[in-house]
């Protein structure tokens, strides 16, 4: 039961990372217009709750890329992490 909550749990983040992902690609090629793409909120959506972990970890201030990377860290972190867990389990 505790390997098959831990592969959910890193199904999750690989999830979020890839939104991630397409998200900042989205920004790339809509520009100014992303706001308007249905796709790009959704993300926006899915993701605002580690970025805003990220803001939150971070000093006032930071650039919004500096909040894309870090959150894109922890998450990445914490996928490698949940697999050497689930390996060992």
């Amino acid at each position: 039961m505790l390997v098959f909550i831990i592969g959910a749990l890193r199904a999750i983040v690989e999830m979020l990372g890839l939104c991630l992902i397409g998200q900042g690609f989205l920004y790339l090629l809509a520009g100014e217009r992303r706001q308007q793409n249905a796709i790009y909120r959704f993300f926006e959506l899915l993701t605002r709750p580690p970025l805003q972990l990220a803001l939150f970890l971070l000093p006032k201030g930071a650039s919004g890329s500096l909040v894309g990377l870090v959150t894109f860290t922890l998450l990445f972190v914490l996928w490698i992490g949940l697999a050497w867990v689930r390996k060992f389990l």
